[in-house]
């Protein structure tokens, strides 16, 4: 799962926030506007919806192909 987590961050691996596929995702996901996250924004999400975070991470390593993109 960190492998997973890994390779959905990459390049953008110390600002999350900031990589374009986990805003794309999170605007689909949740309705926040990507242009409106930032750092606090980003992290409050997460902290929220970490239980929902949990559950997709495990789906989509048990899928196995590795980048859900």
């Amino acid at each position: 799962m960190l492998g997973l987590i890994w390779r959905l961050a990459q390049g953008y691996r110390l600002r999350p926030w900031r990589s374009p596929y986990l805003r794309w995702r999170i605007e689909t996901y949740s309705g926040l506007h990507a242009d409106d996250l930032d750092f606090f924004t980003f992290w409050g999400f997460v902290w929220r919806r970490r239980a929902s975070l949990v559950r997709y991470l495990h789906w989509a390593n048990r899928r196995g192909d590795g980048h859900c993109r």
